[in-house]
């Protein structure tokens, strides 16, 4: 009788990209994450909470659970990195960079696979220079200007079917996007020396929501800060990070730090939560290289969110130039903001100095 083939060693965390067991290790399970985490709360599965996935990965770097098995891959993007564990951890667990290293293993296991060189290619190609992302922009502009039936002919294949059905899906495209060119824009009155600000224009933000960068300038420049739209600057970086894409990452943080030093502006502003998360992560992200550690850290602590920034000039002089707007507003939250950044009084004390604003707060604005 034939001795059976042993079977192979589960596949596990190698390289300094690995999830940092220390981390992991700081978890005691008491489950406080649970009511915060929206995973959870869905499928009140414990794989799906933060403790079960920090679990998983400690019986992945253990050899108890093999890499790419099928629950570990699907629970590590399951997740939707909100952070909002991190908040009420009393351990101070860094959760987010616990996933975002797993994910990154799991991706370099994957590199064999036809779909996972597929999709890392798109990623690196229309996110890795921000010349090729508004191209790819403009093109989706362009064609939701040809009108389609509004309903698909029978002799359409299934592939165009479902193009059209997620072509309804993308938010419409403004007529003019955003570009960084080293724009200068001065104060809109004269006022008491205010910190100059350099702008990311942001490669979702420029585009698809460019009107809220043109806004961002206005009352930037409307509460006395001169603002500078820097050239040379590219994608945050957040989503190569958390498709598991480090070293786009760190490529895009390394060019971006370029382009603002150059700028010569004292503090760097971000109007888009993920954004302004991923760049006051930069001195994490790059501090395994002697040549950028310290210049991501200083370059991390001037980020700010720009309602952090304009909540912190507050005074009783903005307070008289603002105009009354009388309607009841209520605030939904970025859960990048409130968790990742730590900022939530910020947007609620600008809302509420405006003069006939009525501000109802909502259940669960995180």
């Amino acid at each position: 009788m034939s001795t059976p083939a042993p079977l192979p060693a589960p596949r596990r965390f190698t390289g300094p990209d690995a999830p940092d067991r220390s981390e992991a290790d700081r978890c005691v399970r008491c489950g406080l994450c649970l009511p915060s985490c929206p995973t959870y709360r869905v499928t009140l599965r414990e794989t799906s909470s933060p403790r079960g996935r920090i679990h998983l990965i400690q019986a992945v770097d253990e050899g108890r659970l093999d890499l790419l098995n099928p629950g570990f891959v699907a629970q590590m993007h399951q997740c939707l990195d909100c952070r909002a564990c991190e908040a009420v951890c009393p351990s101070g667990v860094d959760y987010g960079h616990l996933v975002e290293a797993a994910r990154t293993q799991i991706t370099r296991a994957q590199r064999g696979q036809l779909a996972t060189r597929a999709l890392t290619a798109l990623v690196r190609w229309v996110f890795g220079d921000l010349r090729r992302f508004h191209r790819v922009a403009g093109l989706v502009r362009a064609s939701q200007r040809v009108t389609l039936p509004a309903r698909a002919p029978a002799w359409w294949p299934n592939w165009l079917r479902n193009l059209t059905q997620a072509r309804t899906l993308l938010p419409q495209m403004p007529a003019a996007f955003v570009v960084a060119t080293g724009q200068h824009y001065g104060p809109a009155w004269e006022t008491a020396a205010k910190p100059s600000v350099a702008l990311l224009a942001g490669c979702v933000m420029g585009t698809v929501f460019a009107p809220t960068d043109r806004a961002t300038l206005r009352v930037l420049t409307a509460w006395g800060h001169p603002v500078t739209v820097p050239s040379g600057q590219e994608c945050c970086g957040a989503i190569a990070t958390h498709l598991g894409l480090p070293d786009l990452a760190r490529d895009l943080a390394r060019r971006n730090i370029r382009a603002f030093e150059a700028s010569g502006a004292d503090l760097i502003v971000s109007n888009a939560a993920g954004c302004g998360a991923a760049l006051k992560d930069y001195g994490h992200l790059l501090r395994d290289e002697p040549d950028w550690a310290e210049r991501a850290r200083r370059f991390s602590a001037r980020v700010r969110d720009v309602t952090e920034l304009l909540a912190a000039g507050l005074d009783e002089e903005h307070r008289r130039r603002l105009h009354a707007v009388p309607i009841s507003v209520t605030y939904q939250e970025p859960c990048h903001l409130a968790h990742a950044q730590r900022i939530s009084a910020a947007p609620r004390a600008l809302l509420r100095a405006i003069p006939g604003l009525h501000m109802i707060e909502m259940e669960d604005p995180a």
